[in-house]
């Protein structure tokens, strides 16, 4: 187990830079933010590995243990899927918790709203997100999951500012991700770290996982939120 301390304890690899990836059409509510001075990985099917597979790692569980999941709870599924997450969730946190399942593939959403019906699973919400902006309602969410999507984000500095406000008091953010080239479906930890601490973070733990197949993160807002203009992109250096 790496703690938080080991990882803040070499951001100095990280620097601020001016941003060097290729002009791309932006949306309004991202153009104020500075662009990653990284590659960006294709978004893919929203399938990260059968059911059966990463169940029989027991992947969802110790992800959920690790994060503390408990009954009542308040959670989202950023970039659900096809809902592995999020039928787990909804099973853990019971009937007096809630989990939102958000994607930006109306598709994906389809199917899993017809999962959730299917399943009988009344304690799940579906909404459409926006890549830059995921549109959460204030200072509703005990935790947030973001499982091997992060790399997948264009605007990650719109993205992490607004979700922000969407925690409650000791909420928390949930990365599960691999530790390779961001155009190679991962983030290297100390990026990661870095761009959450740009947008007004702080990590709180992170775990090597090989039988999650990544890491685990999670991080806390920190006591503020920089504005738009005041945040600059982090660039491992080499």
């Amino acid at each position: 187990m790496v703690r938080a301390a080991a990882i803040l304890a070499v951001l100095f690899a990280l620097s601020a830079c001016e941003p060097s990836v290729p002009d791309i059409v932006r949306s309004d509510s991202a153009s104020r933010f500075p662009m990653p001075d990284r590659p960006v990985s294709e978004i893919t099917a929203n399938q990260f590995q059968t059911e059966d597979v990463r169940d029989s790692r027991g992947e969802a569980q110790k992800v959920m243990d690790l994060a503390d999941i408990s009954a009542g709870m308040t959670v989202a599924d950023i970039g659900a899927g096809e809902g592995y997450y999020t039928v787990r969730l909804a099973e853990r946190v019971g009937e007096g918790g809630r989990v939102l399942a958000q994607d930006i593939d109306r598709d994906a959403l389809g199917r899993l709203g017809e999962r959730i019906e299917r399943e009988r699973f009344d304690n799940v919400s579906i909404k459409l997100g926006k890549p830059a902006d995921p549109q959460l309602p204030v200072d509703s969410f005990d935790r947030i999951f973001l499982v091997h999507m992060y790399h997948e984000v264009a605007e990650p500095y719109s993205f992490l500012w607004h979700l922000w406000p969407a925690l409650t008091q000791g909420g928390q953010v949930i990365v599960v991700d691999t530790d390779r080239p961001t155009d190679q479906h991962g983030i290297p930890p100390l990026l990661l770290t870095c761009e959450f601490k740009a947008v007004g973070y702080r990590l709180v733990e992170f775990v090597e996982k090989p039988d999650i197949r990544g890491y685990f993160a999670r991080f806390e807002r920190a006591d503020e939120r920089p504005e738009p203009e005041q945040i600059e992109a982090c660039a491992l250096q080499g």
